[in-house]
């Protein structure tokens, strides 16, 4: 097994960065970048607007090569490794304290994400990325922002034509919050996944349309499961699959509640200016409903994309 990714020890990899088991995931790993070179980076990216981000796409790679140049090639490499890895597929980091501006939060997704490759469009905000607050009340018309709510297990990217290969997902703020744990499942350890996979409804195509909130009018058909590059993989979410008949209505949330059930669906806590990659192919994930609290609020950042070419 390679040492950076050796299950049961801390790898030192240089004096930049290092990668070690994340405490609560068996899966996932923790990376931790040399403080001194992240506070580097924040002064080195501090002059680039926001709104130049947004607007030139060009600017959001230069970030990712802002960042490279203060923790190194090998830095840049050990991530797409780790989110190409089926073994692993996803990997957390964060700003250790160093900032809690949001332009930098913004700054450091921008250049975590642009080391994997070029985001996607996020049609409900107008641009590659978007900011949502979760709290006491919404009226929403998806499980994203509903507090109290199970947000089930799912994929990013079901109801758009273009590919979603990894997904972003950064803490910005969180004030009176309990529960809400972020939930993931990788498709391996699934106890159940092969019901489904065999099942006459498992590669055939549904229809999935999005709320009036994503801002996305296209119409999608997509198989649950599928093979590719990374092997079986899968797209699903239950709030947008549109079945065509009580039995297909039923085997969706017969798999749905298989996955909800799933021993393999573990909780991950984020900290405030940490965030986590996944591979959006053969993870799903999701979120805990939070405790009720009239003063709950937690802000979160999302970035979906391809890998480079």
């Amino acid at each position: 097994m390679n040492a950076l990714f050796d299950d049961t020890k801390t790898a030192h990899c240089g004096t930049t960065f290092r990668v070690s088991a994340h405490p609560t995931h068996h899966r996932i790993r923790e990376v931790t970048a040399n403080r001194d070179a992240l506070a580097a980076f924040l002064d080195d990216a501090r002059e680039i607007e926001v709104q130049n981000l947004e607007y030139v796409p060009y600017m959001r790679h230069q970030l990712a090569d802002l960042l490279i140049g203060r923790l190194g090639h090998t830095f840049a490499a050990t991530l797409v490794d780790l989110i190409k890895d089926r073994r692993h597929g996803g990997f957390t980091i964060g700003l250790q304290g160093l900032s809690d501006e949001a332009a930098d939060f913004v700054r450091f997704g921008t250049a975590i994400g642009h080391i994997l490759g070029p985001a996607n469009h996020d049609a409900m905000s107008g641009t590659y990325y978007a900011r949502f607050v979760v709290k006491h009340t919404d009226n929403s018309d998806s499980y994203l922002r509903q507090a109290y709510r199970l947000f089930t297990m799912h994929t990013d990217g079901t109801f758009v034509t273009e590919a979603t290969d990894w997904l972003l997902m950064m803490k910005f703020a969180e004030q009176h919050a309990v529960g809400g744990e972020s939930r993931f499942l990788h498709l391996d350890d699934w106890a159940e996944r092969e019901r489904f996979v065999s099942h006459k409804l498992g590669t055939r195509p549904f229809l999935y349309k999005a709320p009036g909130s994503k801002n996305v009018s296209e119409k999608v058909e997509r198989p649950l499961f599928f093979h590719g590059e990374f092997g079986l993989s899968m797209s699903f979410i239950d709030q947008f699959v549109q079945p065509g008949n009580r039995e297909e209505a039923a085997f969706l949330h017969a798999l749905s509640a298989s996955m909800e059930a799933s021993p393999g669906t573990k909780e991950v806590e984020l900290p405030v200016g940490d965030l986590v990659v996944l591979n959006n192919y053969f993870y799903l994930h999701g979120r805990a409903p939070f405790e009720t609290n009239e003063k709950l609020s937690r802000e979160l950042m999302r970035q979906r994309g391809t890998f480079a070419q």
